[in-house]
């Protein structure tokens, strides 16, 4: 069992920045990937980045360029850094991981002017 507890979602304005992390109960050593999800009102949950425990990095197109996805073994986190954050980002962010899989409670990130 792992509990996965998202923090640093909020408001911001189109262009800002947000940095989340998610905070894993034991060790995320062995577990080979880690991800971000979002999920916005009326639509499916989305993958938005992973990173394996190698750190190969796989991000949506949509976040390209914007999100930087990275994870730090010895404080068993993983972060999202979102730079020029724009009104199609809000969404529920979801911390994920893979195996076994758990998922986090989620963390609202809103953007708007």
């Amino acid at each position: 069992q792992v509990q996965l507890v998202e923090s640093g979602g909020g408001s911001v304005q189109p262009g800002g920045s947000l940095r989340l992390s998610c905070a894993a109960s034991r060790s995320i050593f062995s577990i080979y990937v880690m991800a971000w999800y979002r999920q916005a009102p009326g639509k499916q949950r989305e993958l938005v980045a992973l990173i394996t425990n190698g750190g190969s990095t796989n991000y949506a197109d949509s976040v390209k360029g914007r999100f930087t996805i990275s994870r730090d073994n010895a404080k068993n986190t993983v972060y999202l850094q979102m730079n020029s954050l724009k009104l199609e980002d809000t969404a529920v962010y979801y911390c994920y991981a893979d195996p076994p899989t758990f998922w986090g409670q989620g963390t609202q990130v809103t953007v708007s002017s």
